[in-house]
């Protein structure tokens, strides 16, 4: 990061306060529910993000925060459950938080709160490791697969390799049903809006809807007609100003799923796809 990044960041807060103050004229921002938007990585992070953003223009919201919580660190290895609690306590109230979050008992505490708002986004399993093998072997030179995904012969195998996991050479990874079992836990909380990205990209309007339902539930009534705030929501959508965007489709997974990585996909992952609603059976 250079000079300039830095120095932008740290000026970022004061700024984003100084346009909120000015839009909504006013100084302090605690009456809206605080907001948290957490995700599966490589599953529409930052399409949630945007919209987000586009929440701080119909509501007294200051900014998105910059930096996403993680309960993974960036570089490898995990933060311990009080520093994950501590990042998200640190949020300041009217600042819009996101990240990667796991549903341990410390984070369930803090965000499902009767006056809070949660939302987690998750997407078709073949779908992310489609396009976390395209992140980690082409875009992101710093992941933790980039140097291996690199060195294996082709594509075909590097799917195998996501779909299995690896643990050699003091390289790790979980398979893909490692993988989802913290989003179950996510789907069995009844204060947290679960979102599919398929839904998010083919059925919006529903969805965005029940994104500003799920804030007006804390008993928090949104300043701006909900047919602007809609309107508003929709117009932040754009996938493509997204630094890790690649196609923003859906089922992509039928273009690089050969019937051996289906049949490896099914020893590994069983009764996965149907368990979150993807299949209606086993036959895919």
């Amino acid at each position: 990061m250079g000079l300039s990044d830095t120095l932008y960041r740290l000026a970022r807060p004061g700024v984003k306060y100084a346009q909120a103050a000015l839009h909504w004229k006013q100084l302090t921002f605690t009456s809206a529910p605080p907001i948290f938007g957490n995700a599966k990585p490589k599953s529409g992070s930052h399409l949630l993000t945007q919209i987000l953003g586009g929440f701080c223009q119909i509501a007294p919201y200051t900014y998105v925060d910059t930096d996403p919580v993680r309960t993974v660190k960036a570089t490898g290895g995990r933060y311990s459950a009080a520093e994950t609690l501590s990042h998200l306590t640190r949020i300041p109230r009217g600042v819009i938080g996101w990240g990667y979050v796991d549903a341990t008992a410390e984070n369930l505490a803090f965000l499902c709160q009767p006056e809070r708002v949660n939302y987690f986004i998750y997407r078709d399993p073949r779908d992310m490791l489609v396009s976390h093998i395209f992140f980690a072997t082409d875009m992101h030179t710093g992941h933790g697969m980039h140097e291996y995904y690199q060195n294996l012969s082709d594509f075909d195998e590097r799917l195998k390799v996501a779909i299995t996991g690896i643990d050699q050479d003091g390289l790790y990874m979980v398979s893909v049903k490692q993988r989802y079992e913290g989003v179950f836990q996510w789907l069995e909380q009844p204060t947290v809006l679960c979102i599919r990205f398929e839904e998010l990209i083919n059925d919006r309007e529903r969805i965005l809807n029940q994104m500003l339902d799920q804030v007006e539930k804390t008993g928090y009534k949104i300043p701006t007609p909900r047919e602007q705030a809609l309107e508003t929501l929709l117009e932040t959508i754009q996938p493509k100003k997204s630094k890790t965007f690649r196609s923003g489709k859906t089922g992509e997974w039928k273009k690089y799923f050969k019937d051996e990585h289906k049949a490896l996909f099914k020893d590994v992952a069983g009764d996965l796809l149907v368990k979150l609603g993807y299949e209606s059976n086993n036959d895919w």
